[in-house]
């Protein structure tokens, strides 16, 4: 079942580049996808993340999982990922 992550950010945000950064480090490690949503370009996101972007958010089997905002959760992130059954490289 393929885990892709959606990281929901903004333009001209140092914070959400570090995350994107940080989760490209851990595809070395784990199969996944990364979709990057820009919450300027949908009011309901603004609603939902604005003061917390970047938000990670995790999918898999038509789930989703608020992972963190602000900075990546290695630890959280790697336990989810083992979670789906994706073993590391």
């Amino acid at each position: 079942m393929p885990v892709e992550f959606i990281l929901y950010s903004r333009t001209y945000c140092h914070l959400c580049d570090d995350m994107l950064a940080a989760l490209q480090a851990l595809q070395g490690e784990f199969a996944f996808t990364v979709r990057v949503e820009d919450v300027d370009a949908d009011p309901a996101l603004v609603e939902l993340y604005d003061e917390l972007v970047p938000v990670l958010v995790g999918r898999r089997k038509g789930e989703e999982s608020r992972l963190c905002h602000y900075f990546l959760d290695h630890d959280g992130v790697r336990a989810w990922l083992r979670n789906t059954g994706l073993a590391a490289a």
